[in-house]
């Protein structure tokens, strides 16, 4: 089976292609790299003929409302279309559990993306779970101010990301499902004592400030809508199995 990932350079995109071979199909990757510009269209039609669904790990390191929105629709909107062109009939998304609670910021063009989904008459699964464990690194990267790392005040209950791919795959080769029940890691965790645990594990202690983002965005961080309902699927590995893993 042929499947197209698009995204496949990103954290989750990366997983999605491993687990694409290692359930013995043939991966498609779909990203700047590979010459395909999911923003315009362009060389999406030739890395779409033949193929049997669509995996979207696509994704955009803006967190403004405004960006988030016009990226996830715009992506969403060309790749529908060109699936359309090509006769692929599975289209497969994934998104944030609470996103549409939360509704703004990175998470609203999550919201967008899900809401341009349910419009659509079928041919598609979408798949809702929690903040990867890989989120962590991700706030590492980009939240060093000086000495001190700054981390956002968040109730989460990280997966890993490899779980998804393996699920999101699973989905690709069957028919489309519409909203799939949600996928959350196994157990709370605060998002500052995770990045305290990832820089004493790669050698990069400093001391870690815990900060209440403001507005919607933040409150949702803050106040478990980010967090799954009762009686959702959880993932196996934890954090700190995770963790392990890492070279340092």
């Amino acid at each position: 089976m042929r499947l197209v990932v698009a995204g496949a350079s990103g954290t989750l995109g990366t997983h999605v292609v491993q687990a694409v071979r290692a359930a013995g199909h043939e991966p498609v990757s779909i990203s700047r790299q590979a010459g395909i510009d999911l923003l315009s269209g362009s060389g999406l039609a030739e890395a779409l003929r033949g193929a049997s669904a669509v995996i979207d790990a696509s994704a955009t390191s803006s967190t403004s409302t405004k960006a988030s929105i016009g990226f996830f629709t715009t992506v969403t909107r060309n790749l529908l279309a060109a699936e359309r062109a090509a006769g692929v009939g599975h289209h497969v998304a994934i998104s944030i559990i609470g996103a549409a609670r939360v509704n703004a910021n990175y998470y609203a063009g999550k919201a967008a993306q899900e809401a341009m989904l349910a419009a659509e008459p079928g041919g598609w699964s979408l798949l809702r779970t929690t903040q990867f464990h890989e989120f962590t690194r991700q706030l590492v990267g980009h939240g060093r101010l000086g000495p001190v790392q700054v981390v956002p005040r968040m109730r989460s209950q990280p997966i890993a990301a490899a779980e998804v791919a393996a699920e999101l795959v699973a989905t690709a080769t069957g028919q489309p499902r519409g909203a799939l029940p949600a996928l959350a890691g196994p157990q709370e965790e605060n998002m500052a004592d995770l990045v305290r645990s990832y820089l004493a594990a790669t050698a990069h202690r400093c001391p870690v400030i815990e900060v209440p983002l403001p507005g919607a965005w933040g409150r949702g961080m803050r106040d478990g809508s980010l967090l799954p309902p009762a009686g959702t699927r959880c993932g196996r590995q934890t954090f700190a199995a995770w963790l392990a893993g890492q070279t340092p």
